[in-house]
């Protein structure tokens, strides 16, 4: 149909949990008709004791990876999603898991979802809220993007959210719900990606140890970043008060944001991006330094200044051209499709126009 007529545009499957070959034949046939809007590789957790609590240790890690691989070989973009906080989850089995993926490939997206208890679920009964210590607040339903109409017969709808285990203090909590919107903004927003890709291909320095740099990073020394790892504090505390899931803004479309994107929408528009990327590239550089790196400082640099060119700006309106001394763009764009890829010193001219790259 899609062949024939044009439409559907899209067409979104979740997978079954294992039969690894049907679900990938399957897959790969909608991505091939364009229809694709990304395969879910649902993961939760990846802390085996974690996946027992949530009857999930059944289902084998490796068939996702093993999924995971063959879709970026084959160029079919995929996403993954992790539970926060589920029972038996630490804040560092919780990171541990993030740099599993980020290992195993996942550069396109890892969704990171509240735990919400549904009506009737096992996990909803007393005695299994009492076993796992689990703090819950009550919280408004609010879809994210969506918009904030009130209309006379509305009848608000709310929900169950656990902000707090007895494996995850409510400090935790807050810790790892900060770290997954930084990973976001830095990596999944794309706007480090470049850099964070070289490194950890030409390092061997973890991809959470990167996040938590940015998220720790020193208030008089890095403000603005400083100030970005602080508003996802607040926000972590007021989701834990019942407050929403998301940041509303009347004056950016008047909708709900991700915490992440409201950051980068409020970088751009108050010209806020030059002085981020100063902070950035400072803190990549210490980091790789103190961790007796061998990767080349103009490296660093040059895949700074070309990840602060190609991030999405709004109206672009004249081409840029940039000189590198190291093919930077070619690592990130080998490594995120796959396959390996070799730091090397060459020049190379990298244009970017108004809507897209050569």
């Amino acid at each position: 149909m899609k062949e024939k007529t044009g439409f559907p545009q899209g067409f979104s499957v979740q997978n079954t949990k294992n039969a690894t070959e049907r679900a990938y034949q399957t897959q790969k046939i909608i991505s091939d008709a364009g229809l694709n809007k990304g395969v879910a590789l649902s993961m939760q957790s990846l802390d085996p004791h974690t996946l027992k609590n949530i009857k999930r240790d059944n289902i084998s890690l490796e068939s996702y990876f093993e999924l995971a691989r063959r879709f970026t070989r084959d160029k079919v973009e995929t996403y993954s999603d992790l539970i926060l906080p589920l029972p038996g989850e630490t804040y560092n089995s919780f990171v541990k898991g993030v740099d599993l993926l980020i290992q195993a490939g996942q550069h396109n997206r890892i969704q990171f979802n509240n735990l919400s208890i549904l009506p009737n679920a096992e996990m909803g009964s007393p005695d299994y809220i009492q076993e796992h210590g689990m703090e819950i607040v009550q919280t408004e339903i609010i879809n994210a993007h969506g918009s904030k109409v009130v209309l006379e017969d509305d009848v608000p709808e709310y929900q169950e959210l656990v902000v707090s285990t007895n494996s995850m203090s409510h400090d935790d909590w807050k810790k790892a719900r900060g770290f997954a919107w930084m990973a976001s903004f830095l990596h999944f927003d794309k706007l480090l990606q470049i850099p964070i890709i070289l490194i950890l291909n030409q390092t061997d320095i973890q991809f959470s140890k990167i996040v938590e740099r940015f998220l720790y990073a020193d208030s008089k020394q890095f403000p603005t970043i400083s100030a970005i790892a602080s508003f996802f504090d607040i926000e972590a505390e007021k989701i834990s008060k019942g407050g929403p899931e998301y940041v509303f803004s009347e004056e950016w479309l008047s909708v709900y944001w991700p915490a992440d994107e409201f950051i980068f929408i409020k970088l751009t528009v108050e010209d806020s991006m030059k002085k981020f990327y100063s902070e950035a590239e400072e803190i990549l550089l210490d980091l790789t330094s103190k961790n007796k790196s061998d990767l080349p400082i103009e490296a660093i640099t040059d895949a700074v200044r070309a990840n602060s060119l190609l991030v999405s700006k709004p109206f672009p309106t004249e081409d840029v051209d940039c000189q590198l001394s190291y093919n930077v763009t070619e690592v990130w764009e080998k490594v995120k499709s796959g396959y390996e890829a070799a730091l090397k010193k060459q020049d190379n001219r990298l244009r970017v126009t108004s809507t897209k790259y050569n």
